[in-house]
């Protein structure tokens, strides 16, 4: 698994504005094939701060989605809301390569 995370602040006063182009940019997100499956975080003290994080099976899918015309226009929409916009791209640990899960 390779997996994609995009950490910004939402401008102040800009939030319910974002709030609205989420909810029509997530299902576009999903849309573009190759992603396997999308988190969104915020801290327990801040509603401005979000972190998301995308999976993908390889790098490969990753690109694909990544360039597709869809997500270079997303990532142009979101600047008009959000500042401080990092992103990390994560690919699987020697050590660990698969998920390892507690024995019930």
């Amino acid at each position: 698994m390779v997996l994609y995370v995009q950490k910004y602040d939402i401008m102040p006063g800009k939030t319910e504005e974002f709030i609205e182009w989420a909810k029509g940019a997530i299902p576009k997100i999903l849309s573009v094939p190759g992603i396997v499956e999308m988190r969104s975080y915020r801290p327990a003290a801040s509603d401005s701060q979000i972190a998301t994080t995308y999976e993908f099976a390889d790098m490969a899918s990753w690109a694909e989605w990544q360039s597709s015309e869809a997500m270079q226009q997303l990532l142009v929409e979101v600047r008009t809301y959000a500042v401080s916009f990092r992103t990390e791209l994560w690919g699987p640990s020697p050590v660990v390569p698969d998920p390892l899960r507690p024995r019930s």
